[in-house]
Protein backbone atom coordinates (compact mmCIF):
# COMPACT_ATOMS: atom_id res chain seq x y z
CA UNK A 1 0.00 0.00 0.00
CA UNK A 2 1.11 3.53 -0.67
CA UNK A 3 2.21 5.70 2.23
CA UNK A 4 -0.55 8.20 3.03
CA UNK A 5 1.01 11.62 3.68
CA UNK A 6 -0.62 14.87 4.77
CA UNK A 7 1.53 17.75 3.52
CA UNK A 8 1.03 21.17 5.12
CA UNK A 9 2.38 23.84 2.77
CA UNK A 10 3.58 27.00 4.48
CA UNK A 11 3.70 30.59 3.27
CA UNK A 12 6.96 30.15 1.32
CA UNK A 13 5.36 27.44 -0.80
CA UNK A 14 2.57 29.79 -1.88
CA UNK A 15 3.87 33.34 -2.16
CA UNK A 16 1.80 36.41 -1.31
CA UNK A 17 0.50 38.19 -4.42
CA UNK A 18 -1.34 36.60 -7.37
CA UNK A 19 1.80 36.49 -9.60
CA UNK A 20 4.01 35.27 -6.73
CA UNK A 21 1.54 32.51 -5.94
CA UNK A 22 1.43 31.21 -9.52
CA UNK A 23 5.24 30.96 -9.60
CA UNK A 24 5.46 29.45 -6.11
CA UNK A 25 2.86 26.73 -6.64
CA UNK A 26 4.66 25.52 -9.78
CA UNK A 27 7.79 25.02 -7.70
CA UNK A 28 5.77 23.32 -4.95
CA UNK A 29 4.03 21.10 -7.53
CA UNK A 30 7.39 19.66 -8.63
CA UNK A 31 8.12 18.58 -5.05
CA UNK A 32 4.61 17.15 -4.62
CA UNK A 33 4.96 15.23 -7.89
CA UNK A 34 8.30 13.86 -6.67
CA UNK A 35 6.47 12.50 -3.62
CA UNK A 36 3.80 10.94 -5.84
CA UNK A 37 6.50 9.22 -7.90
CA UNK A 38 8.09 7.99 -4.66
CA UNK A 39 4.84 6.18 -3.84
CA UNK A 40 3.00 8.63 -1.60
CA UNK A 41 -0.73 9.22 -1.61
CA UNK A 42 -1.02 12.99 -1.23
CA UNK A 43 -3.37 14.88 1.05
CA UNK A 44 -2.47 18.55 0.78
CA UNK A 45 -3.33 21.44 3.05
CA UNK A 46 -1.91 24.94 3.09
CA UNK A 47 -1.63 28.27 4.88
CA UNK A 48 -3.59 31.34 3.79
CA UNK A 49 -2.41 34.18 6.06
CA UNK A 50 -1.51 36.81 3.44
CA UNK A 51 -4.32 35.73 1.13
CA UNK A 52 -7.19 35.80 3.61
CA UNK A 53 -5.96 39.16 4.92
CA UNK A 54 -5.95 40.55 1.39
CA UNK A 55 -9.48 39.26 0.73
CA UNK A 56 -10.78 40.59 4.04
CA UNK A 57 -9.23 44.00 3.38
CA UNK A 58 -10.50 44.16 -0.21
CA UNK A 59 -14.06 43.12 0.58
CA UNK A 60 -14.44 45.42 3.55
CA UNK A 61 -12.72 48.34 1.83
CA UNK A 62 -15.18 47.94 -1.03
CA UNK A 63 -18.11 47.95 1.41
CA UNK A 64 -16.65 51.02 3.12
CA UNK A 65 -16.95 53.04 -0.10
CA UNK A 66 -20.18 51.47 -1.38
CA UNK A 67 -23.00 51.80 1.11
CA UNK A 68 -25.21 49.32 -0.77
CA UNK A 69 -22.80 46.49 0.10
CA UNK A 70 -21.88 44.90 3.41
CA UNK A 71 -18.49 43.68 4.56
CA UNK A 72 -17.59 40.00 4.19
CA UNK A 73 -17.57 37.84 7.35
CA UNK A 74 -14.34 36.06 8.24
CA UNK A 75 -15.85 32.68 7.35
CA UNK A 76 -16.64 33.88 3.82
CA UNK A 77 -13.12 35.29 3.40
CA UNK A 78 -11.67 31.95 4.53
CA UNK A 79 -13.82 30.09 2.01
CA UNK A 80 -12.70 32.43 -0.78
CA UNK A 81 -9.04 31.91 0.07
CA UNK A 82 -9.48 28.12 0.08
CA UNK A 83 -11.04 28.29 -3.36
CA UNK A 84 -8.47 30.36 -5.18
CA UNK A 85 -5.37 28.87 -3.51
CA UNK A 86 -6.68 25.35 -4.12
CA UNK A 87 -7.40 26.28 -7.74
CA UNK A 88 -3.78 27.27 -8.33
CA UNK A 89 -2.31 24.25 -6.48
CA UNK A 90 -4.52 21.67 -8.18
CA UNK A 91 -3.85 23.03 -11.66
CA UNK A 92 -0.08 23.29 -11.11
CA UNK A 93 0.07 19.78 -9.64
CA UNK A 94 -2.13 18.29 -12.39
CA UNK A 95 0.12 19.80 -15.06
CA UNK A 96 3.26 18.44 -13.37
CA UNK A 97 1.75 14.96 -12.96
CA UNK A 98 0.59 14.79 -16.58
CA UNK A 99 4.08 15.83 -17.70
CA UNK A 100 5.41 12.75 -15.86
CA UNK A 101 2.75 10.40 -17.19
CA UNK A 102 0.80 10.25 -13.92
CA UNK A 103 -2.93 10.61 -14.54
CA UNK A 104 -4.62 11.39 -11.24
CA UNK A 105 -7.45 13.75 -10.44
CA UNK A 106 -6.47 16.50 -7.99
CA UNK A 107 -9.52 17.93 -6.21
CA UNK A 108 -9.95 20.85 -3.85
CA UNK A 109 -12.57 20.28 -1.15
CA UNK A 110 -14.05 23.42 0.34
CA UNK A 111 -13.68 22.34 3.95
CA UNK A 112 -15.54 23.40 7.09
CA UNK A 113 -13.93 22.64 10.43
CA UNK A 114 -15.95 22.40 13.62
CA UNK A 115 -14.84 24.49 16.61
CA UNK A 116 -16.08 24.60 20.18
CA UNK A 117 -17.98 27.85 20.95
CA UNK A 118 -16.65 27.60 24.51
CA UNK A 119 -13.01 27.30 23.43
CA UNK A 120 -10.86 29.51 25.67
CA UNK A 121 -9.29 30.99 22.52
CA UNK A 122 -12.45 33.04 21.94
CA UNK A 123 -11.60 35.02 25.07
CA UNK A 124 -8.01 35.64 23.94
CA UNK A 125 -7.93 36.67 20.26
CA UNK A 126 -4.44 36.61 18.74
CA UNK A 127 -4.73 36.86 14.92
CA UNK A 128 -4.56 40.41 13.51
CA UNK A 129 -6.53 40.70 10.27
CA UNK A 130 -7.70 43.21 7.69
CA UNK A 131 -7.09 46.87 6.92
CA UNK A 132 -6.19 49.67 9.31
CA UNK A 133 -9.15 51.38 10.96
CA UNK A 134 -9.75 54.85 12.26
CA UNK A 135 -10.67 55.25 15.91
CA UNK A 136 -14.32 55.75 14.92
CA UNK A 137 -14.33 52.60 12.81
CA UNK A 138 -12.63 50.67 15.62
CA UNK A 139 -15.35 51.76 18.03
CA UNK A 140 -18.00 50.64 15.54
CA UNK A 141 -16.36 47.22 15.29
CA UNK A 142 -16.26 46.86 19.06
CA UNK A 143 -19.92 47.85 19.24
CA UNK A 144 -20.65 44.87 16.98
CA UNK A 145 -18.85 42.59 19.44
CA UNK A 146 -15.60 42.33 17.46
CA UNK A 147 -12.17 42.73 19.02
CA UNK A 148 -9.81 45.52 17.96
CA UNK A 149 -6.16 46.06 18.77
CA UNK A 150 -4.42 49.45 18.70
CA UNK A 151 -1.16 49.62 16.78
CA UNK A 152 1.37 52.45 16.58
CA UNK A 153 0.36 55.82 15.20
CA UNK A 154 -3.20 55.75 16.55
CA UNK A 155 -4.15 53.04 14.05
CA UNK A 156 -6.39 50.08 14.79
CA UNK A 157 -6.97 46.62 13.33
CA UNK A 158 -9.34 43.75 14.00
CA UNK A 159 -8.01 40.80 15.94
CA UNK A 160 -9.70 37.40 15.86
CA UNK A 161 -9.48 34.16 17.81
CA UNK A 162 -7.71 30.93 16.86
CA UNK A 163 -9.78 28.06 18.33
CA UNK A 164 -8.65 24.42 18.10
CA UNK A 165 -10.25 22.19 15.41
CA UNK A 166 -12.63 19.56 16.76
CA UNK A 167 -13.76 17.74 13.59
CA UNK A 168 -13.77 18.10 9.81
CA UNK A 169 -17.27 18.33 8.37
CA UNK A 170 -16.42 17.07 4.86
CA UNK A 171 -14.21 14.18 6.04
CA UNK A 172 -16.40 11.53 4.38
CA UNK A 173 -15.99 13.20 0.98
CA UNK A 174 -12.23 13.52 1.53
CA UNK A 175 -11.88 9.86 2.49
CA UNK A 176 -14.05 8.73 -0.44
CA UNK A 177 -11.67 10.46 -2.86
CA UNK A 178 -8.65 8.97 -1.10
CA UNK A 179 -10.21 5.49 -1.24
CA UNK A 180 -10.54 6.02 -4.99
CA UNK A 181 -6.80 6.69 -5.16
CA UNK A 182 -7.10 10.40 -5.89
CA UNK A 183 -5.11 13.35 -4.53
CA UNK A 184 -6.96 15.82 -2.31
CA UNK A 185 -6.46 19.43 -1.24
CA UNK A 186 -8.45 20.15 1.94
CA UNK A 187 -8.62 22.24 5.12
CA UNK A 188 -6.88 25.16 3.37
CA UNK A 189 -5.95 27.94 5.79
CA UNK A 190 -7.14 25.76 8.66
CA UNK A 191 -10.57 25.35 7.06
CA UNK A 192 -13.65 27.52 7.49
CA UNK A 193 -14.33 27.56 11.26
CA UNK A 194 -17.96 26.72 11.98
CA UNK A 195 -20.10 26.11 15.07
CA UNK A 196 -23.13 23.84 15.29
CA UNK A 197 -26.43 25.55 16.06
CA UNK A 198 -29.04 22.81 15.96
CA UNK A 199 -28.78 21.33 12.47
CA UNK A 200 -27.20 24.50 11.06
CA UNK A 201 -23.49 25.29 10.72
CA UNK A 202 -22.71 28.93 11.47
CA UNK A 203 -19.42 30.52 10.43
CA UNK A 204 -17.27 31.68 13.34
CA UNK A 205 -15.37 34.97 13.37
CA UNK A 206 -12.05 33.20 13.81
CA UNK A 207 -9.05 31.66 12.07
CA UNK A 208 -7.95 28.10 12.78
CA UNK A 209 -4.21 27.56 13.03
CA UNK A 210 -3.23 25.72 9.84
CA UNK A 211 -0.92 23.27 11.62
CA UNK A 212 -3.61 22.11 14.07
CA UNK A 213 -6.03 21.59 11.19
CA UNK A 214 -3.33 19.62 9.33
CA UNK A 215 -2.93 17.39 12.38
CA UNK A 216 -6.68 16.83 12.60
CA UNK A 217 -6.78 16.06 8.85
CA UNK A 218 -3.96 13.53 9.25
CA UNK A 219 -5.78 11.93 12.18
CA UNK A 220 -9.17 11.69 10.44
CA UNK A 221 -7.72 10.31 7.19
CA UNK A 222 -5.62 7.78 9.12
CA UNK A 223 -2.44 9.09 7.50
CA UNK A 224 0.94 7.49 8.08
CA UNK A 225 2.89 10.75 8.06
CA UNK A 226 2.24 14.40 8.81
CA UNK A 227 4.74 16.51 6.88
CA UNK A 228 4.78 20.17 7.92
CA UNK A 229 6.76 22.44 5.62
CA UNK A 230 8.24 25.61 7.05
CA UNK A 231 11.23 27.88 6.36
CA UNK A 232 13.96 25.77 8.02
CA UNK A 233 15.45 22.37 7.22
CA UNK A 234 15.28 21.34 10.89
CA UNK A 235 13.72 22.66 14.07
CA UNK A 236 16.19 24.30 16.44
CA UNK A 237 16.21 24.72 20.20
CA UNK A 238 18.27 27.27 22.14
CA UNK A 239 18.06 29.33 18.94
CA UNK A 240 18.59 32.61 20.82
CA UNK A 241 21.80 31.36 22.47
CA UNK A 242 25.39 30.99 21.28
CA UNK A 243 24.87 27.25 20.80
CA UNK A 244 21.59 26.51 18.96
CA UNK A 245 20.95 22.80 18.42
CA UNK A 246 19.08 21.24 15.49
CA UNK A 247 16.61 18.50 16.41
CA UNK A 248 16.75 15.40 14.22
CA UNK A 249 14.84 12.53 15.86
CA UNK A 250 12.85 13.16 19.03
CA UNK A 251 10.07 11.34 20.84
CA UNK A 252 6.76 12.90 21.81
CA UNK A 253 7.94 12.86 25.45
CA UNK A 254 11.05 14.82 24.52
CA UNK A 255 8.97 17.25 22.45
CA UNK A 256 6.70 17.87 25.45
CA UNK A 257 9.72 18.65 27.60
CA UNK A 258 10.92 21.20 25.04
CA UNK A 259 7.42 22.72 24.99
CA UNK A 260 7.48 23.05 28.80
CA UNK A 261 10.86 24.76 28.52
CA UNK A 262 9.31 27.24 26.03
CA UNK A 263 11.81 26.32 23.33
CA UNK A 264 9.33 27.00 20.54
CA UNK A 265 7.89 30.41 21.42
CA UNK A 266 4.15 30.93 21.29
CA UNK A 267 3.25 31.40 17.63
CA UNK A 268 5.47 30.27 14.73
CA UNK A 269 6.91 26.87 15.73
CA UNK A 270 4.83 25.86 18.75
CA UNK A 271 1.65 24.91 16.79
CA UNK A 272 3.75 22.76 14.45
CA UNK A 273 5.32 20.85 17.33
CA UNK A 274 2.07 20.52 19.29
CA UNK A 275 0.11 19.36 16.23
CA UNK A 276 2.85 16.81 15.52
CA UNK A 277 2.79 15.49 19.08
CA UNK A 278 -1.02 15.22 19.09
CA UNK A 279 -1.05 13.32 15.79
CA UNK A 280 1.75 10.92 16.63
CA UNK A 281 0.34 10.21 20.11
CA UNK A 282 -2.98 9.04 18.68
CA UNK A 283 -1.74 5.74 17.26
CA UNK A 284 1.41 3.62 17.01
CA UNK A 285 3.37 3.76 13.78
CA UNK A 286 2.67 7.40 12.99
CA UNK A 287 5.38 9.93 12.26
CA UNK A 288 5.52 13.71 11.99
CA UNK A 289 8.24 15.51 10.06
CA UNK A 290 9.06 19.23 10.03
CA UNK A 291 11.35 20.57 7.32
CA UNK A 292 11.35 22.98 4.37
CA UNK A 293 10.12 22.52 0.81
CA UNK A 294 13.61 22.07 -0.61
CA UNK A 295 14.33 19.05 1.63
CA UNK A 296 10.85 17.53 1.72
CA UNK A 297 11.63 14.41 -0.31
CA UNK A 298 14.87 13.73 1.56
CA UNK A 299 13.04 14.23 4.86
CA UNK A 300 10.43 11.64 3.86
CA UNK A 301 13.32 9.26 3.16
CA UNK A 302 14.70 9.89 6.66
CA UNK A 303 17.78 11.76 5.48
CA UNK A 304 17.04 15.15 7.06
CA UNK A 305 14.35 17.19 8.80
CA UNK A 306 13.05 16.92 12.36
CA UNK A 307 11.25 13.60 12.95
CA UNK A 308 8.82 13.11 15.83
CA UNK A 309 7.73 9.60 16.84
CA UNK A 310 6.39 7.81 19.89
Amino acid sequence: MKKKVVIALGHRALGTTFPEQQVAVKKSAKVLADMAEAGCQLIITHSNAPQVGMIHTAMNEFAHFHSDYTGAPMSVCSAMSQGYIGYDIQNALRAELVKRGIFKTVSTILTQVLVDPYDEAFYHPVKVIGRYLTKEEAEQEEAKGNHVVEESGNRYRRIVSAPKPQAIIEIDAINALLDAGQFVIACGGGGVPVMEQGNVLKGASAIIEKDYAAGKLAEMTNADTLLILTSDEKVEIDFDSDHPAALEHITTAEAREHIKAKQFGETAMLPKIQASVDFVSGQEGREAIITNLEHALDALAGKTGTHITL
